[in-house]
């Protein structure tokens, strides 16, 4: 199973570089949206009605997107307390129990967001003239990068990779 999960890992590495790239964009993005509506309500005195619609749809993918690469690196919440007081026989576990329930909690966004998704895809949203459904869209990919993500710590724990610990070297760098 390590034959093929360790190139597998390595393309969800660049999958969650390019996710991060994609919500660093968009945050770009929201801040010129910002920017532009403060410049056209406060200087030209006539502010576009999508600015601020735009902005907050923006704003719901990067926080999303950013969350699925949290839960590839590692940034999640866990049971970081617990960790210090058990022995270390205990870490594996307690971290193979938190990926499990973020697994969970991603099923549960990709079924329930797609729900929204289906249920508002011929509503649209006035001044953006996009379907209400992209405002749900940003749930389902990062619950599917999310449980992708967290299968993939879990396997890679499961056939004795190292995914848990983190180097204290910051020259050190991961392939």
């Amino acid at each position: 199973m390590k034959t093929w999960l360790l190139p597998i890992s390595r393309v969800l590495g660049k999958l969650s570089n390019g996710v991060l790239w994609l919500a660093g964009i968009g945050l770009v993005a929201m801040t010129a949206v910002v920017a532009y509506q403060v410049f056209m309500r406060f200087v030209i005195n006539s502010s576009p009605a999508w600015t601020e619609a735009g902005s907050i749809m923006i704003m719901t993918w990067v926080i999303f997107l950013g969350a699925a690469v949290g839960v590839r690196e590692n940034f999640h919440m866990g049971f970081d307390v617990l960790l210090y007081v058990l022995p270390p026989s205990a870490k594996p576990w307690l971290r193979a129990i938190s990926d499990i329930c973020i697994f969970a909690f991603a099923f549960g966004m990709v079924f329930y967001g797609g729900e929204l998704v289906i249920r508002y895809w011929s509503t649209r949203i006035p001044v953006l003239g996009l379907p209400t459904s992209f405002t749900y869209f940003p749930i389902v990919i990062s619950g599917a990068l999310m449980g992708l993500f967290a299968a993939e710590r879990f396997l890679l724990r499961l056939v004795g990779e190292p995914v848990d610990d983190v180097a204290s070297d910051p020259t050190i760098t991961e392939a």
